[in-house]
Parts: structure tokens; C-alpha cells; sequence
């Protein structure tokens, strides 16, 4: 089941929000994974670190899920 990540701005950027909702414990570790092609938004593929995440937006990586709300 996908947990559901509030944010009070238009959108987040990828690798700031996989940082946000505790999905991984750097921004390291988040440029290494999208580069990796193992984030995938809205069922997609995303190697962008810049792409702004809007809210209605999912966001998954291996076995966690994230809605943007």
C-alpha cells in the first residue's frame, strides 16, 4: 500500500522528495538510485534528479510506494 507524502509548495524535485518521505538516507544515495534507473514515477522510468514531483504524482522504488498529496 502507498503512503501518502503532504507537501505545501507546487511541486518537489525528485531527488528531494525521495529524501522528504524517508525513502533513502542521502542525497547521494538518491542521485545514485535515479541514475540506476530504480525510481519510477507514475509507473515510468525516471532518470531525472530535477523532475518536479506535483501533487496526484506516485513515486516508487523497489517495494515502497509514495502518493504526493
Amino acid at each position: 500500500m502507498a503512503e501518502s507524502v503532504k507537501i505545501k509548495t507546487e511541486f518537489i524535485k525528485l531527488d528531494a522528495l525521495l529524501k522528504y518521505a524517508s525513502l533513502v538516507s542521502s542525497g547521494g544515495e538518491a542521485k545514485m538510485l535515479i541514475q540506476d534507473g530504480q525510481i519510477r514515477v507514475n509507473g515510468e522510468v525516471c532518470t531525472m534528479r530535477g523532475k518536479k514531483i506535483r501533487s496526484g504524482d506516485k513515486v516508487s522504488f523497489g517495494d515502497k510506494e509514495v502518493v504526493i498529496e
